[in-house]
Parts: structure tokens; C-alpha cells; sequence
């Protein structure tokens, strides 16, 4: 097995098949991004997809009706108590640091959104993927809030 180097991260030592799986990672068009704009398309919600003319580059958008939604990797965006936001063991400080920089920013995302009046939802994979009814409500009454 070798190993390499990142470049964006030469603190970081990483084995080919690690350097396999991350590149593999979408960051657009996911499956749980996928479902809550089919969801979001049943209930009547209209929208354009991952805008980087917003701050953090928000999954979905609806421009007219000033709404913001994230789909976030429960992995990528550390979700608190949830099994599969686990720091990895190798490199552990290089994660730990990375995974706290995501939450930062997430926050800061979210306020700089909220200062240009675009009212904002986080959903998590793990309830997209276990709990979909319940985002679907979750959804019905974030569009109901926004519609007025």
C-alpha cells in the first residue's frame, strides 16, 4: 500500500485507496439531495439548485421567495450524536480540525444568508435516508413559513 501526500494538506498522509474513496464523494446531485427535491417538488415548492452566487453555495434555492436549503453529510458537517459524523482514527488531529473549521463555517453561512434575508433549513442524510416522512413535514411547514 503506498502513500501520499496531499497537496492542499502536506500534513496529511493519505494511502491510495483513502485518496480513492474521497475522491469519489459528490458534492452536488447526492441521493439524499436528491430526495428532498423530489419532496420539495411533490409539495409544490419551486426552486434552482446549488446557487454560488450565495454564500456557502446552498443545495437548493428559491431566489423570489428568499428560502435557502442545505442537504449536509452527516460525515462532512459533523452532526452532533449521530454514528456516522465519527472522527477518523488515522490523522485524527488533521479531522478534528477540518470537521470543526465545516461547523464554523456552517454557522457563518447560515448568518450571512440570514443578514441578505433568505431564511435557511439544515437536513441531515441520516434523517433524509431514516426519517423521510418526517422531513417531508419538516419541509411542508418550512415552505408554509416562507410562503407568507
Amino acid at each position: 500500500m503506498s502513500e501520499t501526500r496531499s497537496k492542499r494538506h502536506p500534513e496529511l498522509v493519505r494511502d491510495e485507496a483513502t485518496s480513492k474513496r474521497l475522491g469519489r464523494v459528490r458534492q452536488r446531485d447526492t441521493g439524499p439531495e436528491l430526495i428532498v427535491r423530489r419532496m420539495l417538488h411533490g409539495l409544490g415548492g419551486r426552486y434552482r439548485r446549488s446557487s454560488k452566487k450565495l454564500p456557502g453555495s446552498p443545495d437548493i434555492v428559491n431566489w423570489s421567495r428568499r428560502w435557502a436549503v442545505f442537504v449536509h453529510g452527516c460525515f462532512w458537517h459533523w452532526h452532533n450524536d449521530c454514528g456516522r459524523a465519527s472522527v477518523p482514527k488515522r490523522n485524527r488531529a488533521f479531522w478534528l480540525a477540518k470537521l470543526n473549521a465545516n461547523r464554523r463555517r456552517d454557522c457563518r453561512v447560515i448568518a450571512d444568508l440570514e443578514a441578505l434575508g433568505f431564511r435557511t433549513m439544515v437536513l441531515w442524510e441520516c434523517e433524509i435516508e431514516e426519517r423521510p416522512l418526517d422531513v417531508e413535514r419538516k419541509l411542508s411547514r418550512f415552505l408554509a413559513r416562507v410562503a407568507r
